[in-house]
């Protein structure tokens, strides 16, 4: 696994992809970076007193550490012309460390990992005569062909550069069925596989009832300050608890450098749970009712528009159905499989989802509908052990 800016701890990467690997048999060695010589954990808390070695072993994975500030200056150069990679891009310490490990298969997870995989394939080619595989999972789609981020002709060159780098891959796996067809359309010849987010089945699953008066409202995550969010949970709590019975349960919170106040005449009704462990997350899910998704400037953004982020399935895999604002593949997915409701707006205010949990709460046969119906899904089509088949089918190939 070639990691140049997730979390080791990752749950697609780590907990996920690795661990499933190594239950198949496969050794897993994953090479990941540290940033002012820490490793991180998934809320952006700095390790200082664990995980200080270059190289260790954390849960049967093993683990190899680089710099990651030293690494950038030569993973930039997959802008440059191709003839200079070689010389100026490829002498980078990712791709250096990933061709020692000797591997079979170099599976990379970003558009700069995927830089250093097509070095990592050339050179050990050119070096050692082997010819290795190359799986690029791309968790979203990079350049993202509508984001203001980009000037026009930085995305026309990272889009170009990509082009060049996919000829070097063997597989792509990917998070939706919409990002699949947009690979598929550039190189229709590419093996794609889509294997969703979606977590292993929950045990001790007991279906949901929805005879009490009150009802509550989850959200599984980070809380990202940059898009307004908290503003916004604040504004659904304030509404909806005004004319029901209303909770809303945050499981996993802040960044570590930004607490969440909770304002003191809704600390009754707004509660974080802080992060907590992964394989964790049903025993929190029990009492939630509702599950929110909210994706913002999706004109701005064909990734959110694409998007089937963890925390929808996550919801499903608890029998919880999915309130979204309207996103493609989401909306496709909920209606396709009556497992959620979704507000017919791009850009939904506090009051438009107070009007749909309004809506809801008087409509418990339909909630307790879409509950079962989405837990099914997830049994029958979706849970992790289902995307795991999809994985190891990939690598049984390569």
């Amino acid at each position: 696994m070639v990691v140049a800016y997730h979390p080791f701890l990752d749950a697609r990467i780590f907990k996920k992809e690795a661990k499933s690997l190594q239950k198949k048999g496969y050794h897993v060695t994953m090479i990941v970076p540290r940033k002012g010589g820490h490793l991180f954990d998934i809320d952006g808390t700095p390790f200082t007193n664990r995980f200080r070695n270059k190289v260790f072993t954390h849960d049967g994975i093993r683990i190899v550490t680089y710099n990651w500030e030293t690494c950038r200056d030569q993973l930039s150069k997959v802008l440059s012309d191709e003839s200079v990679w070689e010389r100026q891009g490829f002498t980078n310490q990712l791709t250096q460390l990933a061709i020692q490990q000797n591997a079979d298969i170099y599976h990379t997870h970003e558009y700069l990992s995927l830089f250093a995989g097509v070095g990592i394939k050339r050179l050990m080619r050119k070096r050692k005569g082997k010819d290795v595989k190359l799986i690029y999972d791309s968790h979203e789609l990079t350049p993202d062909p509508l984001s203001p981020r980009y000037t026009e002709q930085h995305r026309n060159e990272l889009k170009q550069k990509l082009l060049i780098m996919l000829d070097e891959v063997d597989y792509v796996i990917t998070v939706s069925d919409s990002i699949k067809s947009w690979y598929l359309s550039h190189k229709p010849g590419l093996p794609v596989e889509v294997i969703y987010n979606s977590p292993p089945l929950a045990n001790n699953y007991l279906p949901k009832e929805y005879n009490s008066t009150g009802l509550t409202m989850g959200y599984e995550g980070n809380i990202d300050d940059k898009k307004g969010m908290k503003e916004k949970m604040i504004g659904i709590v304030e509404l909806c608890s005004k004319k029901i019975d209303f909770q809303f349960k945050i499981m996993g919170g802040s960044r570590f450098d930004n607490p969440f106040d909770i304002p003191k005449h809704l600390q009754k009704n707004l509660s974080l749970t802080g992060w907590v462990d992964y394989l964790d997350i049903p025993k929190y899910m029990k009492d939630v009712d509702i599950g929110w998704v909210d994706l913002e400037n999706v004109e701005n953004s064909l990734n959110f528009n694409y998007a089937m982020p963890n925390k929808f399935f996550s919801y499903l895999n608890n029998g919880i159905p999915v309130l979204v604002n309207k996103c493609h593949d989401m909306e496709a997915f909920i209606k396709k499989h009556q497992c959620g409701y979704v507000v017919d707006k791009t850009n939904v205010t506090p009051q438009d989802y107070a009007n749909a949990v309004l809506e809801l709460n008087k409509n418990k046969n339909a909630l307790k509908q879409m509950s079962q119906n989405g837990r099914k899904v997830m049994e029958n089509l979706y849970s992790w052990e289902k995307m795991e088949e999809r994985l190891c089918n990939i690598y049984q190939q390569l």
